[in-house]
């Protein structure tokens, strides 16, 4: 069965997951990468370092912010969503995104790129020592989709 998912449901896999995709474009080419995250129901906050897509953002803030769940092939769901990418440089709103972030639940076996400082799993007395660019972005639009099916999974390899 495919269908839509309702705002709760929506919200709900927005809050629940710690890694999105980031599409930007400079109007040349479009940019996707996986990155993580941290949702507060109106903006999703990030920490990164400089690069191609922090290039692309200030020049082109419109992105697209795409998360999802895939259980199997026949039982997943994803979200899709567009805001704009706001650069956080105010120390205040700088430290408190970084404080969301570190807040986060993030899974028993996380990577590097979901740890914040060489202090993880603690924050660092001063949160805007951490060095990077953190930035969020206010999610204007969301829709989402599901499919759910009851077939058990099965491979080529099965016998």
């Amino acid at each position: 069965m495919l269908g839509k998912l309702s705002s709760p449901e929506i919200e709900k896999l927005l809050r629940k997951e710690v890694v999105g995709r980031l599409g930007c474009s400079d109007g040349k080419q479009v940019y996707v990468v996986p990155i993580s995250y941290h949702y507060d129901g109106e903006y999703v906050y990030c920490h990164t370092h400089e690069g191609l897509k922090v290039e692309i953002m200030r020049k082109q803030p419109v992105v697209c912010f795409e998360v999802d769940r895939l259980q199997d092939m026949g039982n997943w769901q994803s979200v899709v969503a567009h805001g704009r990418f706001e650069e956080l440089t105010d120390a205040l709103l700088r430290q408190e995104a970084l404080q969301k972030l570190h807040e986060r639940i993030l899974p028993v076996i996380s990577s590097e790129t979901t740890h914040l400082s060489p202090d993880w799993p603690f924050a660092p007395v001063e949160l805007n020592k951490i060095v990077g660019v953190t930035f969020r972005i206010r999610l204007e639009e969301k829709s989402g989709r599901f499919e759910r099916s009851q077939h058990i999974a099965t491979t080529f390899f099965s016998i």
